[in-house]
């Protein structure tokens, strides 16, 4: 070889690039292999992937039976109060009644704005009035609703009261018993 100290250095400096170039060659084949490693994986997994829709668009499978519709319950959470005591009675009840349950004074204006709730409940549905002025949950098919009985809370005398049948309501149970107590009185 040459003594030249140029040519020494510049063949030095090839042989530093050589082995500069044979690491990152090496890493690179180290990370070609984790690719491939991955690749094959991913692979694996798309053509199970593949496999599972073909054989799940093969098989007769019956169609859930649809779900009754729900209706849509206002976000406010009076109206969930106002359900969970419905539920918790377990009987139809009037907006005084709800007043009590949910611990709201007896004034009109807490009674009528309950009336107006339990109102729109019924136009949406999610309760119903089983008589006027008395709202309940809707009971599954073939199940009649409960009457108010002399040992809940609110019983005949003192609904009757709560509640006058106007004249327009007709001449039903609850008018005659309306008209019984106040001639007694």
């Amino acid at each position: 070889m040459s003594e030249n100290p140029q040519v020494k250095a510049i063949l030095e400096h090839i042989d530093t690039r050589e082995r500069e170039l044979a690491d990152q060659a090496e890493q690179l084949r180290a990370s070609i292999d984790e690719l491939t490693r991955q690749l094959g994986e991913i692979d694996a997994e798309s053509e199970n992937l593949r496999i599972t829709r073909k054989t799940l668009l093969t098989l007769s499978v019956p169609s859930p039976a649809a779900e009754p519709e729900r209706p849509d319950i206002p976000d406010h959470p009076a109206y969930q109060q106002i359900l969970t005591a419905l539920t918790d009675a377990g009987r139809p009840m009037r907006a005084r009644d709800l007043c009590q349950a949910l611990d709201l004074p007896i004034l009109p204006k807490n009674t009528e704005g309950i009336r107006s709730k339990l109102k729109r409940l019924v136009s949406r549905g999610i309760l119903v009035e089983t008589e006027p002025g008395l709202f309940a949950r809707p009971k599954p098919e073939g199940q009649p609703h409960s009457v108010t009985s002399a040992s809940s809370p609110t019983s005949t005398t003192k609904r009757t009261r709560a509640h006058v049948p106007h004249s327009d309501e007709g001449a039903g149970p609850d008018r005659a018993l309306w008209l019984l107590v106040r001639v007694c009185r």
